[in-house]
């Protein structure tokens, strides 16, 4: 009677399953899947040490009430900047790790008196707009509305609304004639710290090409949480004319552009209109070709590639390609994030939890290398991966209705709400991605059966899911794997699985040759440790995995080892020697 009961229950699973999927139409109407809320989760292993560390960094004497506060030629020329990149990135890593932040408070009690006599930061222009401070103060809305939603605190509403009434509103009816035309812009000049190049009519304009929409994104989280119409008006211009911005031909600063296209996402949110998350796809689409770096960073400007990364864009596009995935359903968004996080985020993470800026490899820069080239991004970076790390944590889990996805393996335990006031509380233990497992424990929880879905890349072969210790059956949908189970309090259900050993061509056909390509395992990108080219290495070629977690090339000196690191200090510019070639040929 159990085995036909059974049975029944797995052919109603793949009878109903696809009720269950969704897209960029059906998500804005309410099917689309939700992150697990701070408060219901606590990771462990490599994300949690992550987190602790940007988060000391964070209370350090820099960003502190004493010193957080720039005038403005200290902050050169980006007023409300490290305020609100800091404010951001402490309300982050605050409540992802559940530890409350020493000097946070001070902060927000200073903060008033930092303010200009229009309530936000930096000069009142008479008749002129600064992009850079309309970024610097987007900066500034982003964390006072993170802090709003964490605390509920009231002293921080009237400075919201003034810096979205007296800044944002008085531009309007000026946001339509940003100009857009790459013939107005100096595209071949800049430097890490963006600077104000030139004016154009009403506009003071910045060598990060773009950075206005910066602004922008914070101006819609500020409408979300207000809801003033005219604010509402300025964004829909602000929108329009970002739409209208060719960003590869004008060169746009990739992190400008990325985070307007967060600010989107959270606009079709709000207002339901799904054109803006298909407006996103297209712009992903064209950051992949012009702006992602072969290790998954970013280029600094669109098509401008002897530059360097800057891990604010890596950030932005980690989480962009997660909302992706989250609004469309399309596995290769989630994938991207995943290479994003292994590679990218984790190699631009230094030693003292801060974050800096690497090279990128490719023809421009005459070097198949990956290089440190700034130790580490202060003024900047560092905030910014505040909120990086802060999304993984959330994104471990997501649910839609009795669905519970895993798109990420994170050590945790969480809590996890579904509909009718039932709950499962888990214990996540892996050491993915270079274990071959993740298990689940189930610590209590009533949500009997649930549809669960755990990632399964195209890097790893999945072998088999136990649920206390026998098979389950399942199938392979769109990137996860889905199997119906019944769950309760002393369930131990594991997914077992092979990562693989893959050659992959390079991302960008513009600044690599068609005949080089890049090697893997898993997620992870492998690099070798050299001084000169080494041109042994073919595509296909068998590699020997080592007891270390490195790889060798049989009957050669060649290893080969993941760029992935956790706070090494030998990744830094002192140790630039031990570089590691990433593209092969």
């Amino acid at each position: 009677m159990k085995k036909k009961i059974f049975i029944f229950q797995v052919v109603l699973f793949f009878a109903i399953a696809p009720v269950y999927a969704w897209n960029a139409t059906s998500s804005i109407a309410g099917n689309i899947p939700v992150c697990i809320p701070f408060k219901d989760i606590r990771v462990q292993g490599e994300l949690s040490t992550r987190l602790l560390k940007n988060y000391d960094r964070l209370e350090e004497s820099k960003y502190q009430p004493d010193h957080v506060f720039l005038t403005e030629q200290q902050s050169g020329g980006w007023p409300g900047d490290t305020e609100g990149r800091a404010i951001l990135g402490l309300v982050m890593d605050a409540q992802a790790t559940h530890r409350e932040p020493r000097y946070l408070d001070e902060i927000i009690r200073r903060l008033p008196s930092h303010l200009n006599s229009l309530g936000y930061m930096g000069p009142v222009y008479k008749g002129m707009l600064n992009e850079q401070q309309l970024a610097g103060n987007g900066w500034l809305l982003r964390g006072l509305c993170e802090y709003y939603k964490w605390k509920k605190d009231n002293r921080v509403l009237p400075m919201i609304r003034s810096i979205a009434v007296n800044l944002f509103i008085k531009g309007g009816n000026c946001y339509k004639d940003y100009p857009v035309d790459p013939a107005l812009r100096n595209s071949q000049s800049g430097g890490a710290s963006g600077s104000i190049q030139r004016t154009y009519h009403q506009w003071m304009l910045s060598t990060d090409i773009g950075c206005v929409f910066i602004g922008m994104d914070g101006a819609i989280q500020a409408y979300d949480l207000l809801r003033i119409p005219e604010l509402g008006k300025v964004i829909d211009e602000m929108v329009h004319t970002f739409l209208s911005m060719d960003v590869v031909k004008i060169k746009a600063q990739t992190h400008a552009t990325l985070t307007a296209c967060r600010g989107l996402i959270r606009y079709a949110d709000i207002t339901g209109n799904r054109e803006y998350v298909r407006k996103v796809m297209e712009i992903w689409k064209l950051y992949k070709a012009h702006g992602m770096t072969e290790c998954y960073g970013n280029y600094n400007w669109f098509d401008r590639y002897n530059t360097w990364t800057e891990p604010c864009a890596i950030v932005d596009s980690y989480m962009l390609a997660v909302q992706l995935w989250q609004h469309t359903g399309i596995s290769a968004y989630r994938d991207d994030a995943e290479l994003i996080y292994y590679n990218a985020i984790a190699h631009a993470q230094r030693s003292n939890g801060g974050f800096g800026c690497d090279n990128c490899p490719g023809l421009s820069a005459h070097s198949s290398n990956l290089n440190v080239v700034i130790d580490e991004a202060s003024w900047c970076c560092t905030m910014r991966g505040g909120e990086g790390l802060a999304s993984a944590t959330c994104y471990s889990y997501f649910t839609c209705g009795h669905t519970v996805y895993v798109p990420f393996y994170h050590a945790s335990e969480s809590v996890i709400n579904l509909p009718g006031h039932q709950f499962l509380s888990i214990i996540q233990s892996t050491a993915y991605p270079f274990g071959d497992r993740v298990t689940f424990e189930i610590k209590n929880g009533n949500a009997g059966n649930v549809y669960l879905k755990l990632a399964s890349p195209y890097w790893i072969k999945p072998l088999h899911i136990k649920l206390n210790g026998k098979e389950c059956r399942y199938r392979m949908s769109n990137g996860f794997i889905e199997v119906y189970v019944s769950l309760k309090k002393g369930d131990r259900l594991q997914f077992s699985f092979k990562p693989i050993v893959h050659y992959e061509n390079t991302i960008n056909q513009y600044n690599t040759l068609r005949k080089q390509f890049r090697v893997f395992y898993g997620p992870l990108l492998l690099g070798a440790g050299n001084k000169e080219k080494i041109m042994e290495l073919k595509r296909g070629d068998r590699l020997r995995k080592m007891s270390d977690g490195s790889f060798e090339k049989r009957g050669t000196d060649l290893i080969l080892s993941p760029i992935y690191h956790l706070l090494d200090p030998m990744v830094s510019m002192q140790y630039n020697s031990k570089s590691k070639q990433v593209v092969f040929e």
